[in-house]
């Protein structure tokens, strides 16, 4: 079998055509899709023979939160019949990428320690943006593990200003 990545592909150029009068609504509700549809478990249950592809699409377009668009429903429509479905987060990555590289953008996660309130993280993104010189789009993941302070992943380039991140320099430096 083709890699996914291949698989999912066409899709996401598919539907990145279809969408570029609105490339973030798209996103928005692509993502939620590709969330539900990345379980392992759905996916057992999508290749179970004796559940129909109606049902699966019942059952994935019900656990999307905001509910779909008429586009949404269809792209989903179009997966579930090829038996395509373990290919939609990939289909989501791709589309992403094809949006930033139209848009001039890149994606940044910004792990903290804690949550990060909207004001906070507007300036985050501003600094981020001065520090990598392009727009981006960002997120917030927890994790506690940092102790304080944040980690910016841009790409393959890494901010980490974390308290942990500083505790094990302190580390190597004493150690040396």
């Amino acid at each position: 079998m083709a890699e996914l990545a291949t698989i999912a592909r066409p899709y996401a150029e598919a539907l990145f055509k279809a969408s570029a009068s609105d490339l973030n609504g798209a996103q928005a509700w692509l993502d939620q899709l590709a969330a539900v549809a990345g379980q392992p478990e759905l996916l057992q249950v999508a290749a179970n023979p004796k559940v129909t592809p109606a049902q699966v699409f019942d059952l994935i377009a019900g656990l999307v939160p905001q509910g779909l668009p008429e586009a949404g429903k269809n792209f989903l429509r179009v997966l579930i019949d090829n038996d395509r479905l373990a290919a939609l987060p990939e289909a989501a990555l791709q589309f992403r990428s094809l949006k930033n590289a139209a848009t001039g953008a890149s994606d940044a996660v910004v792990y903290s320690a804690f949550p990060i309130d909207a004001q906070a993280l507007q300036e985050v993104s501003a600094t981020l943006e001065q520090r990598f010189g392009r727009k981006l789009t960002t997120r917030v993941e927890i994790d506690p593990a940092l102790i304080g302070g944040i980690r910016a992943v841009v790409g393959d380039e890494v901010l980490d200003t974390s308290v942990k991140a500083r505790l094990e320099q302190m580390k190597a430096a004493l150690t040396a």
